[in-house]
């Protein structure tokens, strides 16, 4: 019997398990990945996040406490002790498995939220599901589950994604939208026709929040106002300025075309800083993440002055829990001190304040 369901395939409602070699394909390419991020140079080159093009005034009489400094807040209803976000990287292998749960450990610790790589490794090959499984260490963190938009034009529907949400425990579900990756990508997914619809039908039907989320190269206004009014109920601009993962891709190509292609895009899309402002613009009241070359807190705080309520890093998480725990506890503990030395230099003591004060200026 033909299906009605709007988000299941043509055939089936259900996940049709591919052969093997699709499967073992996705797993080694995401091995690929956490290794090209770890290993190579794949950061954006002539493009920045544009967080360079603004400075804070400094206040030399705050009239504050540093003691009394609050830098707490608050994302899709879930309190955070810090708005920072350890940005959706890995999952299936045993290398992920490692830094997932050290990731999540320092989540928990730090009251960070927490996104999980691509888990659609995990449904092609259930046996690596306890790569992502970190509510054991985590139960408490805001945690995102994590697939690619691409997908639902793939087999993927309602069913696939409320199981995603629930074997992970998830607090909400990022659709990550990444054509140029898919493009460079050899044989990626390209068939991104229609997904708009697509989109609108599962945030209905999705009983949590879906995030949407770029990967390096930007959302723009006009597009989060359609991802918007489809459902979505959260914007990761995700801009350019960070890691490229055209250059990814590049890296890992064995196609000379496919390298190529990663080579010329490295430094295509949209800056970091003008998806914020834009996105901002449009929408005044979504939450709004801003990830995409951010590198310590002194950048973390500029994103929330121009108006995010949430700063995504990737890269150096990832580098941190890959050294050891207790690098990634420093790096955490830095971050922390970066934003509050912020907020106390500006006369800011809560998030609120730093993104009311006015003190952040363009450059000259």
């Amino acid at each position: 019997m033909q299906s009605t369901d709007p988000l299941a395939s043509p055939a089936s409602s259900a996940v049709i398990a591919p052969p093997e070699a699709i499967a073992q394909a996705t797993q080694s390419r995401k091995a690929d990945h956490l290794r090209a991020c770890l290993e190579d140079d794949v950061q954006c080159q002539q493009v920045s996040s544009g967080f360079d093009r603004y400075r804070f005034d400094h206040c030399c009489l705050p009239e504050l406490d540093r003691a009394a400094i609050d830098p707490s807040s608050q994302f899709l209803g879930k309190d955070l002790r810090a708005p920072f976000l350890i940005s959706s990287m890995t999952g299936g292998t045993e290398q992920a498995e490692r830094l997932n749960f050290r990731l999540a450990a320092a989540a928990q610790r730090w009251g960070f939220a927490m996104g999980v790589g691509s888990q659609r490794v995990a449904v092609e090959r259930p046996e690596v599901r306890r790569t992502f499984a970190v509510r054991s260490v985590a139960p408490d963190i805001l945690l995102f589950a994590n697939l690619g938009a691409v997908q639902l034009n793939h087999d993927y529907g309602l069913q696939q994604c409320q199981e995603l949400v629930d074997w992970l425990a998830a607090d909400a579900l990022i659709l990550h939208l990444n054509p140029l990756q898919e493009a460079v990508q050899t044989k990626g997914d390209t068939n991104f026709a229609g997904l708009l619809d697509r989109i609108a039908d599962l945030c209905d039907r999705l009983p949590v929040p879906v995030i949407a989320k770029e990967v390096g190269n930007g959302i723009s206004g006009s597009m989060a106002q359609k991802l918007l009014a489809a459902g979505v109920r959260a914007i990761d601009v995700a801009g350019a300025g960070g890691t490229s993962w055209a250059k990814v891709e590049s890296v890992r190509a064995r196609d000379p075309k496919q390298r190529r292609l990663g080579d010329t895009f490295r430094d295509w899309g949209l800056p970091t800083v003008d998806c914020l402002l834009a996105v901002r613009q449009v929408a005044p009241e979504v939450p709004l993440i801003a990830s995409g070359g951010l590198r310590n807190g002194l950048d973390a705080a500029k994103a929330i002055a121009l108006g995010a309520n949430l700063a995504g890093l990737a890269i150096p998480f990832l580098q941190a829990a890959e050294e050891s725990p207790e690098a990634l506890d420093f790096l955490c503990e830095v971050l922390v001190a970066e934003l509050e030395t912020t907020m106390f230099c500006t006369g800011n003591r809560t998030i609120a304040d730093l993104q009311t004060s006015g003190r952040l200026g363009r450059r000259a």
